[in-house]
């Protein structure tokens, strides 16, 4: 998805050979940042990029580290970086009830509007600038997957996601060692190119082009020469082997994030994720356990969402028809406090039908009118309709 597009960042404080960069990026203090950003310590990252910012007033990338860790933060309280989200009730037309705080909302904007701002004073001195189209492009690219993911917004999210390639199209053409802005147009290639045929056709007519095929040689390339995008390249690079079901891949790349990063909850639990879709039930189930196990050490990892860990383990759990098991699991995810409500939802309903299955009738009813009175619009709750009518069945 163009929606994720995380942070740049990378542990390493030198460039590859031949590939360029902007300076800024191999700033010791912008390095720490990403340190805490990929343990998804986001306030700690967060302070630490502000004192970048406050040391380079006039650099539009300076603004990004701060958009990116306002923007990421938010996403990550919302669970809006868990993949089931793309994976399960459909991205573009699954109805998910998204709780945004406005006050984040403007913070994004502002910030927004300065990158841009000032990328563009660089750019009327010299429109050849890579450094400040690259800027301008990753400060559109974040702009959408705010616009899309929380506001919900997908023709405009679309809109600024296309102005973003734009920009980073041309960076490739000024300068093809900047390998960083092969991120944005990968995921865009990718997803333009993995659009319904008649979209494509739409999309076609209105200047929009796609390869799944070169969205994902461009990730690659980002992956293993990317200077700030390294880690964002893989992340994409895994969610989208994931979608073409080619799962040995894609589980080799995320190994390769959790190995760099042991303490990134959420690279731990997409590897689970990835397991569990790859058919390895059994597997899956000791990945998500071994993920909740060490979560119980204090402090390793300094902020988990333990909600997705629990429903991943129950959809497991109900795949290998332990509904008991199951529906324990996603009540137990549902009693987490960092859970969003569209997620609870989707607890909810599936802990109903888990007892439905094990004919406690009495207990699916109750979950059913659970959900419904969190969101009676939501997707769930046209199921829990459903099933208060007529119990659910596996058939």
């Amino acid at each position: 998805m163009w929606a994720l597009l995380p942070a740049p960042g990378r542990g390493a404080v030198t460039t590859p050979a031949g590939v360029d960069t902007n300076p800024l990026n191999l700033d010791p203090v912008v390095r720490q940042a990403y340190q805490h950003f990929y343990i998804l310590d986001y306030d700690g990252a967060l302070s630490r990029f502000e004192k970048v910012q406050q040391e380079n007033p006039g650099n539009p990338l300076a603004v990004g580290y701060v958009l990116d860790a306002v923007l990421f933060r938010e996403l990550y309280r919302l669970d809006l970086l868990d993949t089931t989200f793309y994976t399960h009730d459909g991205f573009l037309t699954g109805k998910h009830a998204v709780a945004g705080d406005p006050a984040v909302g403007e913070r994004v904007n502002s910030l927004y509007t300065k990158a841009v701002e000032l990328s563009e004073q660089q750019l009327s001195k010299n429109p050849q600038d890579v450094d400040a189209l690259y800027a301008r492009g990753w400060a559109r690219s974040l702009r959408a997957v705010y616009i899309g993911l929380v506001q919900r917004g997908f023709v405009s999210a679309l809109h600024v996601a296309l102005q973003a390639r734009s920009d980073n199209e041309k960076v490739l053409r000024l300068d093809p060692r900047y390998i960083d802005a092969k991120l944005v147009v990968g995921v865009h290639q990718y997803v333009a190119g993995s659009l319904p045929f008649g979209l494509r056709v739409l999309a076609g007519v209105a200047g929009i082009s796609g390869s799944k095929v070169k969205g994902i040689e461009d990730l690659r390339e980002a992956g293993a020469s990317g200077v700030i995008t390294s880690v964002e390249a893989r992340t994409a690079l895994g969610l989208f082997l994931r979608r073409e079901a080619k799962y040995d891949e894609a589980i080799t790349v995320t190994r390769s994030l959790t190995e760099e990063y042991p303490r990134d909850f959420l690279f731990r639990l997409e590897l689970a994720n990835l397991t569990k879709d790859a058919g390895q039930g059994t597997a899956a189930i000791a990945e998500y356990q071994g993920l909740l196990e060490q979560a119980k050490k204090p402090g390793y990892f300094p902020s988990a969402h333990l909600e997705l860990a629990w429903f991943g383990l129950a959809d497991t759990l109900q795949g290998q028809k332990n509904y008991a098991e199951a529906a324990a699991a996603y009540n137990l995810a549902t009693a987490q406090p960092t859970i969003s409500v569209d997620l609870k939802s989707r607890c909810d309903l599936n802990s109903g039908k888990m007892y439905d299955l094990l004919n406690e009738r009495d207990m699916a009813l109750k979950q059913y009118q659970v959900v419904l009175r969190q969101d009676g619009d939501s997707a769930q709750a046209e199921y829990a309709r459903k099933y208060l009518k007529t119990p659910f069945t596996a058939r």
